[in-house]
């Protein structure tokens, strides 16, 4: 394993592949990041699950926000309970209501994509 290797939760996987978190759960597999994946149905990508629901996850380094704002709310006490190190808002996730919650917990939030992320060697 990859020692640089970021536990990923992709928040709003999806088996659409015209989605960007569908796209970003395939990149952070490709660039050797373990990979968690929470949508609202049930599914598979490259073989990995997608959780529903709010699974109990472990050592999860970074979440990545695929889900839009209004849609956040019942995931905010979730997200703080995995202690990640810091949550991805991708473009039309961004909320600053969360992320100023999150900077309250020592998680760090980042307004980035984690496509390009990943593309140009920052993730």
């Amino acid at each position: 394993m990859n020692t640089n290797s970021k536990k990923t939760l992709v928040m709003g996987a999806t088996e659409n592949p015209g989605r960007y978190a569908y796209l970003a759960a395939n990149s952070l597999l490709r660039h050797g990041h373990p990979i968690e994946l929470v949508g609202l149905k049930k599914g598979q990508i490259q073989g990995q699950n997608i959780q529903t629901g709010h699974p109990q996850l472990d050592d999860i380094d970074t979440v990545t926000m695929y889900v839009g704002p209004r849609n956040q709310t019942d995931l905010y006490d979730y997200v703080k309970s995995l202690k990640p190190r810091r949550v991805i808002f991708n473009p039309g996730a961004e909320n600053p209501e969360f992320e100023r919650q999150l900077r309250e917990e020592g998680i760090e939030p980042i307004e980035a994509c984690t496509l390009v992320m990943l593309s140009i060697g920052t993730y």
